[in-house]
């Protein structure tokens, strides 16, 4: 493989780096490959396919330059604090140079056991690398940055989990695997330089704007703090709900990473949960803003040696950086809301601002927006199809929002009048198209598709993700792949992928 690779985190970080082998496997096949990411990385999609791909692919040939390695951090899950995590089933084989320039890493998942997997067998099953791949991917096409899916390649040997199952291996393409939960590990030992090199280290890959700061430390907080903001509102807009938001599960990036319990909401409930461990909701749709907040508080926590001398300055900027999470989330989350409801532009009376600070009087668009969400969750209405039904609305047919909203009145509390008062503020029904996708990876259809290709039927996986990766069009012929779930579907719910 001609791919430059390099072990620059290895190299740099040797602390939080054990250097590791993947297991080696019988009979590696890749199952599916992202043939143009492939391509943007440099790589033939043609030699991926190849016994010594799926060698490169499985953690079995070390390309020249690569320094494989298990990743250590720390990290709260679930709101409890574990000291030492780290990659239990992955290894990062080392860093992308990409033919335009630029760093990412290639990472696998499901290598075998390492140091810190814990008790656990280090593989992964077929179905959860193949989610991870189909969401992860959706998530890209809907311009939310997340982590990418180069490759799903099965080991040729089973596991146990529910049963016997097919093991595969995961390789996933990220700018970096820099975590909150990095930051926990490097300030839990006590080496100022080795948070110090880290810190140093993420900003110069990315957040370079950093550098130049008069406070350098605290510019990073301030644009960590930013990117999650505006992260965590792409998620809200498109109803997806992470399922498991540890702080070893948001990067310094920016990007979405680790698919294991995710799901896209059905009928609109701020307090809808999937995951199967998530026993008291803490990461329901409607706190995922919050609970981003918080892990945020712990980043800035672990960089408090870095941001000032004195400890209670040091404390007084980072209250202050974290105070402004809430407005950049805010102003955020309201533009996206004006364009799925076609009305663009943003006022001023838009961005909320901290919480004690005077609030300015809403305009017509904030009303809209304030208002539609106690009517979607009094019907249990679908989300992706509601805003997608909008479109036709704004063109005059108003029979698509009609027929997924039951029982509506026609007060301005439910859908007729608000949807009077919305026609009043111009709707821009191409504006429409383009920000609410017809497409998600809807829950039983990825159900679906999971069960078809373990049991060796691949295609219904491949039509589902070739319309989820071109999701603001409409096909002919694909309608069921648009509408909600059926009857009987559900209670869902969701694992992480073990």
């Amino acid at each position: 493989m001609s791919v430059a690779v390099g072990s620059r985190f290895a190299r740099e970080l040797p602390e939080m780096a054990i250097p590791w082998r993947a297991e080696e496997f019988p009979a590696p096949m890749v199952l599916v490959l992202n043939e143009q990411l492939a391509r943007d990385l440099g790589f033939d999609p043609a030699q991926l396919r190849t016994d010594e791909g799926a060698r490169l692919l499985t953690g079995n040939l070390v390309p020249e330059g690569a320094a494989p390695v298990a990743q250590a951090y720390s990290g709260h899950q679930f709101g409890w604090y574990s000291p030492r995590l780290g990659d239990g089933r992955a290894l990062l084989i080392g860093e992308l140079t990409r033919p335009g320039g630029g760093l990412v890493d290639l990472h696998l998942k499901g290598s075998g056991p390492t140091p810190f997997a814990r008790g656990g067998d280090g593989f992964a099953a077929l179905a959860p690398m193949l989610r991870e791949h189909l969401i992860s991917e959706a998530m890209h096409a809907l311009n939310i940055p997340t982590t990418r899916s180069l490759a799903v390649t099965t080991t040729g040997g089973n596991i146990h989990r529910s049963g016997l199952q097919s093991a595969a291996v995961l390789a996933r393409i990220a700018s970096s695997h820099l975590r909150v939960g990095s930051f926990q590990y490097a300030a839990a030992t006590g080496d100022s330089d080795l948070l110090r090199r880290l810190t140093d280290h993420a900003i110069d890959r990315h957040h370079p704007a950093a550098a130049s700061a008069e406070n350098t430390y605290l510019a990073l907080l301030d644009s960590v703090i930013r990117r999650q903001a505006e992260l965590i509102a792409a998620w809200m807009h498109v109803g997806f709900i992470h399922g498991v938001m540890n702080t070893d599960n948001m990067t310094i990036s920016g990007e979405t990473i680790d698919f294991g319990p995710c799901a896209f909401m059905d009928a609109f409930d701020p307090q809808t949960v999937f995951s199967s461990i998530d026993e008291t909701g803490r990461y329901a749709y409607r706190n995922q803003p919050l609970v981003a907040e918080w892990n945020l508080a712990r980043f800035a926590e672990s960089l408090l040696p870095l941001l000032a001398q004195d400890q209670e300055e040091a404390v007084k900027l980072a209250e202050a950086s974290l105070g402004r999470f809430r407005e950049h989330y805010s102003a955020t989350w309201t533009q996206g809301m004006r364009a799925k409801l076609g009305l663009p532009g943003r006022t001023p009376a838009d961005a909320a601002t901290v919480a004690d600070a005077p609030q300015p009087a809403p305009d017509e668009a904030s009303t809209l927006i304030a208002d539609l969400f106690p009517i979607l969750q009094a019907h249990a209405v679908d989300y992706t199809s509601f805003f997608r039904a909008l479109s036709a609305a704004a063109r005059g047919d108003e029979e698509p929002v009609r027929s997924l909203v039951a029982g509506a009145g026609a007060d301005d509390t439910d859908i007729d009048g608000w949807l009077r008062r919305w026609r009043t503020a111009g709707p821009d029904p191409a504006l429409m198209d383009r920000t609410n996708p017809v497409y998600v990876p809807r829950n039983h259809l990825v159900e679906e598709a999971l069960e078809a290709a373990t049991t060796g039927d691949l295609d219904p996986f491949t039509r589902l993700l070739d319309l989820v990766t071109s999701p603001y069009t409409e096909r002919p012929g694909a309608q069921r792949y648009a509408a909600p779930a059926p009857e009987g579907f559900g209670p869902y719910r969701t694992f992480c992928g073990t």
